[in-house]
């Protein structure tokens, strides 16, 4: 398939498709060892060379990451006052990718990224009923009634209940240790739910989104390729009904 060599080259993180044309016409860009000349210039990408300043140039059309958020960035590609979890990525290629779904600025854990659009929105999808697995620390004491009121659905003052969702007592007193297993991603879902059966969460981590589960050695911060396992079964979730 025949694509632009600006278009390439914007893609891969060269530049802007404006700053790529400036390094074309400046000689800073080869195909298959000859100065390219013309932008607009077609170009197989997965047969063609391409260096740029004497580095080549490979071509990924979608990239798959598994990123462990921190709390204190959010979740966007683009903030003006605080770290994006974009800025974690450090050595990816694409520079096209988003986070799929949100986690507040305050909540720690799994964040899938990538450029995939349609995976992405087929994910978040309730249609799809992709569980997301939490666990939390709560004021309060959660007790077997708030298991059960979890088990029929929560009115956290919109127009119908939260889907079921399955809450596992870990431990309770003061501050109880839970897990939470919900379908859906309403804005402040989690601590909505707690709020409305008189509780407070005061930390907040996402373990699992589908099949994507936290590696235990990834620390706050750091990232990973998905496995070409974990990438099928997400596209076994795409393409049921």
């Amino acid at each position: 398939m025949a694509i632009r060599l600006d278009k390439f080259l914007s893609e891969m993180g060269a530049g802007t498709r404006s700053e790529v044309k400036k390094y074309i016409r400046a000689g800073l860009v080869t195909v298959d060892g000859i100065p390219a000349k013309k932008p607009e210039l077609k170009i197989d990408e997965q047969q063609t060379k391409v260096c740029f300043r004497g580095k080549e140039l490979s071509y990924v059309a979608y990239e798959y990451y598994l990123f462990y958020k921190p709390a204190g960035c959010v979740s966007a590609t683009e903030d003006n006052l605080h770290k994006t979890v974009m800025d974690y990525l450090t050595d990816v290629r694409r520079k096209d990718l988003f986070p799929v779904g949100r986690l507040d600025i305050d909540t720690e854990g799994l964040l899938f990224i990538t450029n995939d659009g349609a995976l992405a929105h087929e994910l978040l999808s309730p249609a799809k009923h992709v569980e997301k697995t939490y666990y939390a620390k709560v004021e309060g004491h959660v007790t077997e009634d708030d298991v059960n009121l979890f088990k029929k659905g929560v009115d956290i003052g919109e127009d119908v209940p939260t889907k079921p969702a399955k809450l596992v007592v870990l431990s309770e007193g003061d501050i109880s240790e839970v897990e939470l297993t919900i379908t859906e991603g309403k804005f402040h879902q989690v601590k909505r739910m707690f709020e409305a059966v008189g509780k407070k969460v005061i930390y907040l981590k996402r373990l699992s989104m589908g099949n994507l589960t936290l590696p235990k050695d990834l620390a706050p911060g750091e990232y990973r390729p998905l496995t070409k396992q974990e990438l099928e079964h997400l596209r076994n979730i795409q393409h049921t009904k």
